[in-house]
């Protein structure tokens, strides 16, 4: 009856709530790794000097009619 909805829907919250949780902190854990693995080594991921512009990105648009 109306307890066990009660119950289920109590019980579907909590396990989201807990499995969000989880996500977000592995999520934030892989992050902290990468942003470390940056800082040690910025000479891997060194921008160039000038920035391209968006039409230097993508390629030329030739409609096939």
């Amino acid at each position: 009856g109306l307890h066990r909805q009660v119950l289920f829907t109590t019980l579907g919250c909590f396990i989201g709530y807990q499995l969000v949780k989880r996500t977000e902190y592995v999520h934030a854990k892989v992050d902290r790794e990468m942003f470390e693995y940056i800082r040690h080594h910025p000479a891997d991921f060194h921008s160039g000097t000038e920035k391209k512009r968006i039409g230097q990105l993508l390629e030329d648009f030739h409609p096939v009619r």
